[in-house]
């Protein structure tokens, strides 16, 4: 690109800044859209249905990610405010973030990179989640995904949790733990069951490997996952971390369910 008028006339970026500019824009906006064809907007989303999408923003609660109506105020003690589910039953987590609401707009991408062999759009989801989750990003040490069980991975091939750890991890010069946690059973899918059915589904279903321990020991993770309905699972990796020794895990997530029950994940 030459500029043509101002101080910058007559001048034209070097090739590799030309190439480094490209490189930052396909991060953006990835060349295939949801569809396979090319991208129609930005992170290869439709504009159409990059624009339905809800983004999360202040003021939401420390807690849970939940937006609120209006600025609360500090909470107790002068904490960052809780909505009152966090605050009549604490979560195993310390804090929670999460870059959009999960709806019938943000379905359709999160289930692409779920199940439609689309991993590329991880690391549009890391840009998401670095963005709605500054403030905990900023205080970890390092990043571990939510596990898959050894026989759904087969299956999949990819753990989508990990797809957008690892590119966030790696951008923000944290550590990568993607083995930090392991899913000892097979548990039935969350979809349809309610809270406390999904707690017991994942009830001891995760562990930190002996071997591993020496990563989480007295460590701030921060725990990645694609969506949260009502938290069952990363607060049973939750209690797996603290046991084997972390400091503080906090959990951010692409997006969120507003209403426990929701959509179908």
């Amino acid at each position: 690109m030459r500029a043509e008028h101002g101080p910058f006339a007559g001048w034209t970026p070097a090739p590799h800044l030309r190439a480094a500019w490209r490189t930052a824009l396909d991060l953006v906006f990835p060349p295939r859209s949801l569809d396979g064809g090319p991208a129609a907007s930005a992170g290869g989303l439709p504009a159409e249905l990059w624009s339905r999408i809800h983004f999360l923003d202040d003021p939401v609660c420390d807690g849970c990610g939940s937006p609120f109506p209006y600025d609360q105020g500090p909470g107790l003690n002068g904490e960052p405010a809780r909505c009152a589910a966090c605050l009549a039953r604490p979560r195993a987590f310390d804090a929670a973030r999460a870059a959009c609401l999960y709806d019938e707009a943000s379905r359709e991408p999160i289930l692409k990179l779920k199940h439609a062999d689309r991993p590329d759009l991880g690391e549009l989801f890391s840009l998401w989640i670095g963005r709605a989750a500054r403030d905990l990003v900023v205080e970890a040490d390092a990043v571990a995904p939510v596990p898959l069980h050894a026989l759904r991975l087969l299956k999949r091939r990819y753990n989508q949790a990990a797809e957008i750890a690892r590119p966030l991890a790696r951008r923000e010069g944290l550590a990568y733990l993607p083995d930090a946690l392991v899913r000892r059973r097979a548990t039935e899918s969350q979809a349809g069951k309610s809270g406390s059915g999904r707690r017991r589904n994942v009830a001891a279903a995760f562990v930190v490997p002996a071997a591993r321990r020496r990563q989480v020991e007295g460590k701030h993770i921060l725990l990645i996952d694609d969506v949260m309905t009502t938290g069952a699972t990363a607060e049973g990796c939750a209690r797996a971390l603290k046991a084997a020794g972390a400091a503080r895990v906090d959990v951010a997530v692409v997006a969120r369910v507003k209403e426990m029950g929701g959509l179908t994940i």
